[in-house]
């Protein structure tokens, strides 16, 4: 049987270690984990204040007019004024084509006397079919159709400015390169922040560093700053002689829009605030610069310490304890995404979704799992304590788990009930045993029964007499009067039992019933693996001496039981009788009735 078990749960960790394995390497769920990346990997870790912005922002719009209607002048002048203070100055504006012959002249002239300028170029991309290697045509989306080049194109250096967002918009990788050999044949087009990088390694006498590419050729872009973090200074400013052009010494400076009518913003992963087209490429120089460019981990190998690690989390849910589990899970989970920023800020980036999403998976299932079986197991248990305890102490008990089995006692007020079949062993021995056990399978029918629908709990059965306590383990209302009338209850069904067994064997059936109540020790007695619930003490001891000292169909009552309940119940006294054990005699009564309104009333309390 623990065979079968373990081969099940083998079974069971290998199906989802499938799982999470195909569903890794697929990235099914690949919107889901870039926005989890973004929350843990694109943290702002400080911008270089070498790279710096010329802003065309709202003011320098207000000033000069509308963008579209700048003669090129504007920013011939720029160029002018900043001189060879800058290392660099990348023009992240698109200079196609002819306006106005002067202004181009002018534009033109400045490029060709500086050695610092970067201007954008664009890729035409254009979907168009292509074959793989089967020979079946599928739509290339990056197929390169025309690459517009600035008017400066001879007087300075170009780098494509290009965007690539994500399918959700976001702004997460860059090309770093781009090849057209049908059209341009060997010759290799770098970007814009590419060239930019290039050309300040060179003009300080720095190596270059090479950017990590994934599989699609992508560098992927680790934000230094979110939008408005490098400081950006307006281009009117500059051109009026407001900003000293020395600030700008040996630094990189980007000159974009800086207004939101100019549609150069995007969706980046560090903000929910779009970022400018020039901040970007700030953020992707300065990765080249710090060589923050991490780059996707072996999509296999991940993909399998995925599936291993929810598997493995799942073989440990499913034998640890759950409040030992737990802990451990989530220690596993902030594990997880700790390694993971940290293999991030040293170059290697992995997916933060697949594994966490199902080590909670695997704990969830698990933890249903166990909570169906516990609930089974606890029916079977309620089930099986019913037949001891009365029903609505046992749903009590269901309800509150309150109560807990384990060994030791507690003093309580209780009323204890004796009942016993009187002559029931010469009976049984001029009796067949199928007949003897169908005898007392009836009477202990009749007794359970009357003990259970007045709230009581049956203790044990000691051959053919009966135990029961009222108040215990519970506190029981008017326990003392439920006593009572539990007794009254087995007298008055045993008649029918009586007649029923004269007819059918020729023997009669009665019972005698003792009721004491008191103090006395109630609890768990026994050992570890065997205990039984039980009530001891002279309070018990008096109320078995008084079942035995009862008459056939007699029900004998103590004086504490009648003080108690005596306005609704009708007794015949006894007087005082000498009981075993007991060096003072007890004042005994013996039952005759019950009111019948009180016992409407008994009846109501224990259906509630």
């Amino acid at each position: 049987m623990k065979g079968n078990k373990r081969l099940i749960t083998v079974i069971e960790a290998a199906v989802l270690f499938l799982i999470v394995f195909f569903t890794s390497f697929f990235d099914v769920f690949y919107s889901l984990d870039c926005m989890l990346r973004d929350k843990f990997y694109q943290s702002p870790r400080g911008i270089n204040n070498k790279i710096k912005i010329i802003a065309i922002d709202d003011e320098t719009l207000r000033q000069l007019g509308p963008f579209g209607t700048w003669s090129r002048s504007v920013y011939a002048d720029l160029i002018t004024t900043l001189g060879e203070h800058p290392s660099v100055i990348a023009m992240d504006i698109m200079f196609f084509g002819e306006m106005d012959e002067q202004g181009d002249n002018a534009l033109i002239q400045a490029c060709t006397n500086s050695s610092n300028i970067v201007a954008g170029s664009y890729i035409d991309y254009t979907s168009r079919y292509s074959f793989d290697e089967n020979g079946e045509p599928y739509i290339d989306h990056f197929a390169v159709n025309a690459i517009d080049q600035p008017i400066i194109e001879d007087r300075c250096v170009t780098g494509f400015v290009n965007s690539a967002p994500d399918e959700d918009g976001v702004v997460r990788s860059v090309f770093v390169t781009e090849t057209a050999p049908e059209l341009y044949g060997d010759r290799v087009f770098n970007s814009f922040a590419s060239e930019i990088y290039s050309m300040y390694c060179q003009k300080n006498g720095i190596e270059p560093n090479t950017p990590s590419l994934d599989e699609n050729g992508r560098m992927w872009i680790n934000y230094a700053g979110r939008p408005g973090d490098y400081e950006h200074i307006s281009l009117c400013s500059v051109l009026d002689g407001s900003v000293d052009p020395r600030i700008f010494e040996d630094c990189i400076v980007l000159v974009g829009a800086y207004a939101s009518g100019m549609q150069d913003q995007f969706a980046v992963p560090n903000s929910s605030v779009q970022m400018y087209g020039a901040e970007i490429h700030a953020n992707i120089v300065q990765g080249l610069i710090d060589g923050q460019y991490p780059v996707p981990a072996n999509r296999i190998l991940t993909s399998l310490c995925n599936a291993a690690v929810a598997a493995a989390a799942y073989l440990l849910t499913k034998r640890i304890k759950f409040r030992i589990s737990a802990p451990i899970v989530l220690v596993l989970l902030i594990g997880y995404c700790a390694g993971g920023v940290v293999l991030n800020n040293n170059g290697t980036t992995i997916p933060l979704l697949y594994a966490p999403l199902f080590m909670a998976v695997a704990y969830l299932i698990n933890l249903c799992r166990k909570y169906v079986q516990e609930t089974i197991e606890k029916r079977k248990i309620t089930a099986a304590f019913k037949k001891y305890v009365a029903p609505q102490v046992v749903e009590e008990i269901a309800k509150t788990g309150q109560y807990h089995i384990k060994l030791g006692g507690e003093n309580r007020d209780i009323a204890v009930l004796f009942v016993d079949i009187r002559g029931f062993t010469p009976m049984s021995e001029s009796l067949e045993p199928e007949q003897v056990v169908d005898i007392l399978n009836s009477y202990l029918n009749l007794t359970t029964n009357a003990i259970f629908s007045n709230g009581g709990t049956l203790d044990k059965f000691i051959g053919d007499a009966t135990m029961a306590v009222f108040n215990a383990p519970f506190d029981l209302d008017d326990y003392v009067f439920r006593a009572v009338k539990t007794a009254y209850d087995i007298v008055s069904g045993g008649n029918a039992i009586e007649s029923k067994f004269l007819e059918k064997y020729g023997k009669s059936v009665s019972f005698g019933v003792g009721v004491n109540c008191g103090p006395a020790v109630v609890g768990n007695i026994g050992c570890d693996f065997r205990m039984d619930y039980t009530a001891i003490g002279d309070t018990v001891n008096t109320a078995a001496r008084l079942e035995s000292n009862a008459k056939r169909g007699q029900v004998l009552i103590s004086e504490k039981v009648y003080e108690q309940v005596k306005d609704r119940i009708t007794v015949e006294p006894i007087g005082e009788i000498p009981l075993k054990g007991k060096s003072k005699g007890v004042f005994v009564y013996s039952l005759t009735g019950i009111n019948a309104e009180d016992a409407q009333k008994a009846k109501e309390l224990v259906n509630e």
